[in-house]
């Protein structure tokens, strides 16, 4: 496939620079710079630190917006594990999971300007968005962007309301957040909840009646097109297509506990009585993943999901064998439906981090590169 043939589809998703190919530069002797490029753009993620040592067009080429579009026009992009840790000292370590052929670890990044306690996040495109929190016990409105594809950090625009501990979700390319302030005078009661147009940077307020405020989120998933956000005192929902809220069912509120992602339009969470389990929106129930007895630990401290590509990963702490570390496995499970029930296959884990304990996993995010 050639980068020409699609540009002309992808270019509303992208902007002039990225579309332009860097100039002057010999990319692979004897071979035209599109064709190399052609070629570069389809090598796997991991090995590019290796490559990138080639030559300097080489080098400069992967630190491009280009290169990583012209892996998405080539349909070359890969989903990539990040994964956010709370240490001992209540500081916040970010890794993402580095996976060749040969070994499977976890990298450490740039840590975070100004960490909180309590953020919110939501990947759109390239960029993991880290959403409020709290610092020093007062809540934030501050945006902090990861772009995954250099590893930077820079700041995004702030919210109209400082938040905690509250709910986000990606729907049509916008952010939507909700809750994670005490709705006590006009300005958090009309901005209880808010949604972002990256492309004007701007947030807004979305209506919400008073009867569904509630300041403490526990868990966020967005499955066919709403937000559902997991509260104290009762579940809720927000189809921002329409602007309707809706209370969640009993099924739902009761057998969602902690964290969850969504593949394949099925909710999975972890019961913390040793099993994972799937909740099908449209039927109402929730089933267990079957399969994995023979595969994971019966116990999973600390797990945390997220949708890798169509794959569920899980992601949980384990005490280190010196009694004085906390090791961290991870796990990549193949899930799909069978007479209708959920089967799961594990494909591998492993541990792939030792880190003092004490320490937490926060949060985990897939993102395409």
């Amino acid at each position: 496939m050639s980068l020409s043939s699609s540009s002309s589809s992808s270019s509303s998703s992208s902007s002039e620079s990225e579309s332009e190919p860097p100039t002057g530069i010999c990319l692979i002797p004897s071979l035209p710079d599109d064709v190399a490029l052609n070629c570069l753009a389809r090598i796997p993620r991991p090995y590019h630190p290796v490559l990138s040592l080639v030559s300097k067009p080489i080098h400069s080429l992967f630190s491009s917006p280009h290169f990583y579009h012209a892996r998405f026009l080539l349909n070359s992009t890969q989903h990539h594990l990040y994964l956010t840790l709370r240490s001992r000292a209540s500081t916040l370590l970010w890794f993402t999971l580095h996976r060749t052929p040969s070994r499977i670890l976890l990298v450490p990044l740039p840590s975070q300007p100004s960490p909180a306690i309590g953020s919110a996040y939501a990947v759109l495109g390239s960029t993991i968005y880290v959403i409020g929190g709290s610092i020093n016990d007062v809540p934030s409105s501050h945006i902090w962007l990861l772009d995954c594809r250099f590893h930077r950090w820079r700041r995004g625009p702030s919210m109209r309301v400082g938040r905690e501990f509250a709910a986000a979700g990606v729907v049509d390319g916008k952010i939507y957040v909700i809750g994670g302030c005490v709705a006590d005078n006009w300005a958090r009661s009309a901005n209880w909840a808010e949604v972002l147009d990256p492309a004007s940077e701007k947030w807004e307020r979305v209506a919400s009646p008073a009867e569904v405020r509630e300041k403490w989120m526990h868990a966020s998933a967005v499955v066919d097109g709403k937000v559902y956000a997991m509260a104290d005192r009762g579940g809720i929902a927000l189809d921002p297509r329409c602007g309707a809220w809706e209370s969640v069912g009993t099924e739902l509120d009761l057998g969602w506990r902690g964290r969850a992602c969504v593949v394949d339009d099925i909710l999975y969470c972890y019961d913390y009585l040793g099993k994972i389990k799937g909740f099908d929106v449209k039927s109402g129930v929730w089933k267990e993943l079957k399969g994995l007895h023979k595969g994971l630990p019966r116990f999973l401290c600390g797990a945390t999901m997220a949708d890798l590509g169509g794959k569920l990963v899980v992601v949980w702490e384990c005490g280190g064998g010196n009694g004085k570390d906390m090791d961290i496995w991870c796990a990549e499970i193949q899930v799909s439906r069978k007479n209708g029930e959920l089967w799961g296959e594990v494909d591998w884990f492993q541990k792939v981090l030792s880190v003092p304990k004490g320490s937490s996993i926060v949060h985990c995010s897939s993102v395409a590169l």
